[in-house]
């Protein structure tokens, strides 16, 4: 019967009793085939003369979880014995009980995982990480030197918590340390770890996570090996340091983890600096920084001296003193030469101009000779050169030593 159909056949003035309902739903379901189911067995109630056993299936990866029923008889002849945590394959048919109405799974057939099977599904989910990247060696994040916070995911009182805290308080006393229980194996060890995950994540006073575990076999390990917790930590934004077991032990945890640490003891040694390595090394540094400085003081006082034992430093006066005298000396010299030079331009001055004198007009005139001048057109004075220039009347001007005296042509007398 459809959906459809049934509100056809439902009002608010004619509902459906209760009764009718479950028992079309317990049809519905009935009709279903039987499922091969794989899940965590979380709980088992198998009390001795029933008939009966009721099982508890999970889903490791989330949530979410259904009852089982089965015969008494599967869960005694199985092998290994059942146990919480175990991980099974059952073939079961979905049955509603009208009475209570739930849905449970009635099981015929249960087959307890193996350790070969276990390996081989950690591989295949090791090979399908891996090729998204989650491994690649460049998204790891180097731990902080020095955390201002480091939280610890781990069992209650157990060995590891003991391991990490003993170590990272031994090398570095002051290590602020917030620790979270959570179980680390078991059907409830992933959903916790994951919240614990998240919750140290949130803080900010947090600057590197510890998931610490101490050894175990394969199935105890299967939470570390997780693909939900796997991708919680691929998220996570703070540094994620891995101590899952003993050396030999490699849940995918470590391959995802920023850090992988062989054991909960290696973590505490590594999450944090020692103390008495630190100091030795400050100590060391700030010995090399003073020798570094006394090393350089001392060569500058050298150089100093050096540069004091030089002449010019050791009698700065001597050299300005002796090029005083140089300069001295080239001002005297300078002063001769120009005062010679000046004595024989001088003398070269007067001999022109006695010969300027002696060549000059004026020393001829001294001499009894005149210069006779008579106008032209223009009545510019021109010098007379020759009788032709003038005729009777002309005016004259003669010009003698002391000045000169004017007269008129009358005649003119051709020379001989």
């Amino acid at each position: 019967m459809t959906a459809e159909t049934a509100r056809e056949q439902t009002s608010a003035e004619h509902p459906w009793p209760v009764r009718t309902v479950a028992r079309k739903i317990a049809d519905w379901i009935h009709r279903l085939g039987a499922v091969w189911v794989e899940g965590q067995v979380t709980q088992i109630s198998a009390r001795p003369g029933t008939q009966t056993a009721f099982l508890t299936l999970r889903d490791p990866s989330a949530d979410v979880s259904m009852t089982v029923t089965c015969p008494m008889r599967l869960v005694r002849t199985i092998e290994p014995p059942l146990r919480d945590g175990a991980s099974v394959v059952i073939y079961a048919k979905p049955t509603f009980f009208l009475g209570r109405g739930t849905i449970s799974l009635r099981a015929t057939e249960i087959r307890a995982v193996g350790i070969g099977e276990l390996l081989a599904r950690i591989e295949r989910l090791r090979r399908l990480l891996d090729a998204e990247g989650l491994f690649a060696p460049e998204r790891k994040r180097r731990l902080p030197f020095l955390p201002k916070g480091i939280g610890l995911i781990t069992g209650r009182a157990s060995a590891a918590e003991h391991d990490v805290l003993a170590n990272a308080h031994a090398r570095w006393p002051a290590a602020r340390i917030q620790v979270v229980n959570t179980a680390v194996q078991g059907p409830t060890a992933v959903p916790q770890i994951r919240k614990a995950l998240s919750i140290l994540d949130s803080d900010p006073n947090i600057d590197v996570i510890v998931i610490a575990r101490g050894g175990g076999s394969v199935e105890d390990l299967l939470p570390f090996s997780d693909e939900a917790l796997c991708r919680a930590v691929a998220a996570a934004g703070t540094p994620v340091v891995s101590a899952i077991g003993h050396e030999p032990d490699t849940p995918l945890l470590d391959h995802v983890a920023d850090l992988r640490c062989s054991t909960p003891t290696d973590a505490g040694k590594r999450i944090v600096p020692d103390v008495k390595e630190e100091t030795a090394r400050v100590h060391q540094l700030r010995d090399r920084a003073r020798r570094a400085l006394h090393g350089w003081v001392d060569t500058q006082c050298r150089l100093l001296d050096q540069l004091r034992s030089r002449p010019v430093l050791a009698d700065p006066l001597g050299p300005i003193e002796r090029r005083a005298e140089d300069v001295e000396s080239h001002r005297e010299r300078a002063r001769r030469a120009i005062f010679g030079t000046l004595s024989t331009e001088q003398a070269a001055i007067a001999s022109a101009r006695a010969r300027l004198t002696a060549l000059g007009p004026a020393a001829t005139m001294a001499r009894g000779y005149t210069v006779v001048q008579y106008p032209d057109a223009e009545g510019n004075l021109q010098v007379l050169r020759s009788i032709s220039q003038v005729a009777e009347g002309t005016p004259l001007r003669v010009r003698v030593v002391d000045g000169a005296v004017h007269a008129v042509t009358k005649t003119s007398e051709p020379g001989e």
